[in-house]
């Protein structure tokens, strides 16, 4: 019989989590930053002497940074002024009035050989996203809004992209966020920054990705497309966006720790509902983390974490509860290069993969710019999700992201499968992609 394990009986990891609040950290600050002389788009900064103004320990696309790497961080192939003038007014609003905003509009197509089902997908979504940081002494603590908003939808009667991968006999997602899902509320949290900046809370809608097994090329806006080379290498059972918190900080100049928990019944194009799953349906995800990097300057260049995770059981989706660990490591080189080593394990939980191993690199020639990666992961399927007995899948993926606008980029994208799981009577299959993006 299998054993309930709620938030009731699972009282070490709540205890971890709330015990960060007593501990001396010296910032998780989701801090507009700056890296034009980084061999990344996101996530570097220079040291500053401020209060509070330190590396952040979000992904690329908290909102924050996504808007000072839209801004600030990119380096065209055909450099122009056409929008200058526009960006200069948006610097200009939050610079008086505390006030960021920007959204972006994506579309993919992709098409896949040897599918026993769709074999084209074909979607887009746009996004708006903005910060009101409403509070602050000028030492460093301070208190913000933060909001986004996306529709994401499938063109005319195709799959969406982000469920190609099961319509192939895949089990995974080759370019997860592009569904039909319509209208959906991503982001609507307060985050408060405390001790000078030395502590950070977040509270509210949340996304878990945005501060949960970050690292640089994450993001399926402008890095890999796969899920297997994202957040948890596909062994973690990512919550929708929905109502959760989170709170992290360094411990010293070089380890910092995050922890946080996410309703796992969550449904962001229904947020309303979202009240009642999580203070009525008590099923939660919950996350630890404890990482290194060499300095905070080069937070997730070369650095190394482990992320722990849990989750409750789920009875109406009849998803059982689960456990599992995910370490990554990623080092950067001649400030062109990162390469990266992420796996991952998972015990139950409804994720994707049992067992997971990805590595791989990218390489661009100017912060910003033009971006070349390539990437292998192995993949065991999760027994308890999928059943026994199929075979390991094994993905390639290589892209090239083409900026060539500051606003706007494609990535061409092909991916190798070999063993789609659920598809047994074809030992591999090739998924051709195109992505583009403009931002605003």
């Amino acid at each position: 019989m299998r054993r309930k394990f709620t938030n009731e009986n699972s009282p070490s990891l709540w205890l971890l989590i709330f015990c960060l609040l007593s501990l001396p950290l010296s910032s998780w600050a989701e801090d507009n930053v700056k890296c034009e002389n980084e061999s990344v788009e996101c996530g570097v900064s220079k040291t500053q002497d401020q209060p509070g103004r330190v590396q952040s320990l979000a992904g690329p696309e908290q909102v924050e940074n996504r808007l000072d790497i839209d801004s600030n961080q990119v380096t065209p192939l055909f450099p122009s002024n056409f929008m200058r003038g526009y960006f200069n007014w948006k610097d200009r609003i939050k610079n008086e009035n505390g006030v960021g905003f920007g959204g972006d509009y994506s579309f993919a197509y992709l098409n896949s050989t040897n599918s026993p089902g769709a074999d084209d997908a074909f979607g887009g979504m746009y996004r708006l996203f903005g910060t009101w940081e409403a509070t602050s002494d000028g030492k460093g603590n301070s208190g913000a809004l933060i909001w986004k908003v996306e529709h994401r939808h499938a063109y005319g009667d195709n799959v969406p992209p982000g469920s190609l991968g099961f319509e192939t006999g895949y089990i995974g997602l080759f370019l997860p966020p592009f569904s039909d899902q319509g209208t959906r509320l991503t982001n609507l949290y307060w985050r408060q920054r405390m001790k000078g900046g030395d502590l950070v809370f977040v509270g509210g809608f949340v996304d878990s990705t945005d501060y949960m097994d970050v690292y640089m090329l994450a993001s399926p806006w402008t890095g890999y497309f796969n899920f297997a080379f994202s957040t948890g290498a596909a062994t973690i059972p990512v919550p929708n966006e929905g109502l959760g918190m989170a709170l992290g900080g360094y411990l010293n100049d070089n380890l910092y720790m995050i922890a946080g928990f996410a309703d796992s019944n969550s449904d962001p194009a229904h947020p309303g509902d979202g009240f009642d799953t999580f203070f009525s349906d008590r099923e939660y995800f919950k996350h630890i983390e404890i990482g290194w990097n060499t300095t905070r300057e080069t937070a997730f260049l070369n650095n190394v974490h482990l992320t722990l995770w849990q989750a409750d059981e789920r009875v109406a989706a009849a998803t059982p509860d689960g456990w599992g660990a995910n370490l990554s490591w990623s080092r950067s080189v001649n400030d062109h290069w990162i390469t990266f080593i992420r796996g991952g394990y998972a015990k139950d939980g409804g994720s994707l993969l049992e067992k997971s191993l990805s590595a791989g690199f990218a390489y661009q020639t100017v912060s910003g710019g033009n971006q070349l990666g390539a990437a292998y992961n192995w993949g065991e399927p999760n027994e308890s999700s999928w059943g026994s007995g199929l075979d390991d899948q094994h993905t390639l993926e290589v892209f090239y992201r083409i900026q060539l606008w500051k606003e706007f980029a494609i990535t061409p994208d092909v991916q190798y499968i070999q063993n789609p799981a659920l598809n047994p009577d074809d030992s591999s299959l090739w998924v051709f992609g195109l992505r583009a993006r403009l931002a605003f």
